[in-house]
């Protein structure tokens, strides 16, 4: 199936790398405008031009950090200026965090809602007026399959997830009557910069790492993030019209819930 953005423009969270950053090369790649945020200026810089090789739509990058309320104004001011309106959203930004209930202190447990909950709401809150006075709009936050099934150990990370998938159903009935759409993608294992980084703290070399984590997943494999990829721009496209108040698993079968 071949999905055209062409005329559609784009906003993604943490789009510099992983996920984010293969969502903005494949809405770009479908003809797109796309305005990527995220905090890191070098990956930043090197992701909107490997993206601008590839494409001859706009690519704005807005260095940010969404889990700061005057970041994602500013951000959206930026991108508003960049591409001129915003059909779709991404909210991609945020890192899995993950620890025992008695570690979970106030403080990590605020930033991780400012950082993955709060930053989508403010965001939606500022797109929403402009999709809905058009009656077209798209919107995915990206979540992991934690919110769904949260195991032990998997605070605040699960707590913020659910709470994301909550917002979503709530949000795809608020908007369905003004053709704005609203979907969650939750993550399983894909490939990441986090489990790079991870791997490098546990002192275990990559492969083996990967290794190790995807005995659990059905498929036997990690997922690539040109495959998560995919199933995004499908849900933003026209041909995803009928799909609104979803949370799709994108894991290999991870997930022990569907």
């Amino acid at each position: 199936m071949e999905i055209s953005l062409s005329g559609r423009s784009a906003i993604i969270t943490g789009g510099s790398k992983g996920i984010g950053h293969a969502i903005a090369q494949r809405f770009a790649a479908s003809g797109a405008d796309i305005a990527i945020i995220a905090r890191g200026k070098p990956a930043l810089d090197e992701a909107v031009g490997a993206i601008k090789q590839k494409t001859n739509g706009k690519v704005v990058g807005i260095q940010g950090d969404v889990g700061v309320a005057a970041d994602v104004a500013r951000a959206y001011d930026e991108a508003m200026k960049g591409l001129g309106k915003i059909d779709i959203l991404v909210n991609n930004a945020g890192t899995s965090r993950a620890a025992p209930f008695e570690q979970l202190t106030d403080e990590i447990l605020h930033h991780d809602l400012e950082q993955k909950l709060f930053a989508a709401i403010r965001m939606i809150r500022l797109v929403a007026p402009q999709m809905k006075e058009r009656r077209w709009g798209r919107i995915i936050n990206v979540l992991n399959i934690g919110a769904k099934a949260p195991r032990g150990n998997s605070m605040p990370t699960s707590v913020s997830r659910a709470a994301g998938m909550a917002m979503t159903k709530a949000l795809a009935h608020e908007f369905a009557p003004h053709n704005v759409l609203v979907n969650a993608m939750l993550v399983g294992l894909i490939e990441a910069d986090q489990h790079v980084q991870r791997a490098k703290r546990t002192n275990v070399p990559l492969d083996q790492y990967y290794k190790n984590a995807q005995k659990e997943i059905p498929l036997g494999r990690f997922g690539k993030p040109e495959e998560f990829a995919n199933l995004a721009c499908l849900l933003v496209s026209d041909a995803g019209a009928y799909i609104t108040g979803t949370a799709t698993n994108v894991d290999g079968g991870r997930s022990p819930v569907v």
